[in-house]
């Protein structure tokens, strides 16, 4: 699988973009805010149907104008595959597969697999737990479809329990029959993803291990225990328990939307004695271990994305990553970088086949 050309059209700072790749690595060159990391975001659309960046679709699209569109051409098994993503202001968002449209941007997720490894990713350590579940949930809707559908329905009736247990509080009156078919779906729902969470970390954990040992050069055991309650046997009672709780917060306390992944290296957080470049590494370990499962799970490569690791990372983690790259372990590779001559000294060292590009204020130029 790879990504043969890519077209954005008035999104974020790209007027009219269009560019032919190589099936190795592809590297976007210019100065920060030039509109490198857009590129990258526009593969992400295609991918996952949204941006890696911003939670409105109405963010990206060129100021001044009143739409987007992204169109990919990609060889998959072995066949042609286009993918389209168009949103217009007040309109929903569409995604195309070879001209059709689809019912729901949802059928599209895992169709083609993506990692991304981007500046702020240690915010998945320093940051709230939200941040950790979209991680997981993003890898399971990727590799599983039944997951993502039953997520959706998850928080559908989480929203709407939500929504019921305010108007308990507007009016003074309660409907507990329909609150007990909310809580019914959600205890039911909650530990069926909660399992299927679990076993991921199962998989995932000696990939990560082995991942940590090879960037970082280092011995320390990291591991990531997951921390959910539906996955206790009592958990309905649980669930039940708080709802006197509920009543007074309007808010429902139980359920997997409160679930958490504790970061560990040794028997502690990684977030609180972790150095820099160890918190560094088991993100990129982490990050190769997302693509591990992948490859594992779908028979395929997925699509890496490298935003800015030049900047973010020291010469020994690069120099690892580069040895990686270089005994081919990655399939179709995209990068940007601030400065041309270093990525252009590093890469031209390997034994790929690599395009450069430059870019300058939205528009792209293809180096020879």
């Amino acid at each position: 699988m790879y990504l043969k050309s890519l077209e954005l059209l008035q999104f974020k700072n790209h007027q009219k973009t269009r560019l032919d790749f190589s099936p190795q690595i592809n590297c976007f060159t210019g100065l920060n805010g030039s509109g490198k990391t857009n590129i990258l975001d526009g593969i992400h659309y295609l991918s996952l149907t949204k941006s890696a960046i911003q939670s409105s679709d109405t963010l990206n699209v060129l100021h001044e104008h009143d739409f987007f569109a992204i169109k990919g051409q990609f060889e998959l098994d072995h066949k042609p595959l286009e993918v389209r993503c168009t949103f217009e202001l007040g309109k929903k968002k569409i995604i195309w597969q070879n001209a059709k449209a689809l019912d729901k941007t949802a059928e599209h997720v895992g169709l083609i697999p993506l990692v991304l490894i981007a500046p702020d990713d240690t915010e998945l350590i320093k940051g709230g737990s939200d941040g950790r579940r979209k991680f997981f949930d993003g890898l399971l809707s990727q590799l599983d479809r039944n997951y993502l559908n039953q997520l959706i329905r998850y928080h559908h009736f989480l929203k709407q329990r939500n929504a019921l247990l305010k108007q308990f509080a507007e009016t003074g009156r309660r409907d507990l029959t329909l609150l007990g078919g909310y809580d019914e779906q959600m205890i039911a729902l909650s530990q069926t993803l909660a399992k299927r969470r679990s076993e991921l970390m199962l998989e995932v954990a000696p990939m990560l291990q082995a991942h940590y040992e090879e960037i970082s050069q280092g011995q320390e055991k990291v591991t990531i225990v997951y921390d959910s309650k539906a996955l206790d046997e009592n958990f309905p009672a649980y669930f039940n328990s708080l709802r006197k709780k509920d009543f007074i917060t309007k808010n429902s306390n139980a359920g997997i939307h409160k679930d958490d992944y504790n970061f560990q290296i040794g028997e502690h957080p990684i977030r609180k004695i972790g150095s820099q470049g160890q918190q560094k590494s088991f993100i990129i370990a982490l990050k190769l271990a997302q693509f591990q499962v992948f490859e594992k799970e779908k028979g395929e490569k997925p699509l890496l994305l490298l935003d800015d690791i030049f900047d973010k990372l020291d010469d020994t983690r690069i120099a690892q990553m580069m040895q990686l790259i270089s005994k081919h372990t990655f399939g179709q590779i995209f990068l940007t970088d601030a400065r041309p001559e270093r990525s252009h000294s590093i890469l031209t060292e390997l034994d790929s086949e690599v395009y450069f590009f430059g870019v300058e204020n939205g528009k792209v130029k293809a180096e020879q």
